[in-house]
């Protein structure tokens, strides 16, 4: 349980300092999500920073 946690306070911490991602569109913080949904948007994001590089690279 104490993992999950860690996990959740890394994926929070990433999402806010390398990102910019505070708040979900619907108005939820990221600390009312669960682990499966930080993740979802951790990937979401590097996914979306790598498409960007691709972009400046062409």
């Amino acid at each position: 349980m104490k993992s999950v946690e860690e996990r959740k306070d890394h994926l929070i911490n990433r999402l806010i300092y390398k990102f910019g991602y505070t708040k979900c569109l619907d108005g939820c913080q990221l600390y009312e999500l669960t682990l499966t949904e930080l993740e979802h948007i951790h990937i979401r994001k590097m996914s979306e920073q790598g498409q960007q590089m691709n972009v400046t690279y062409k």
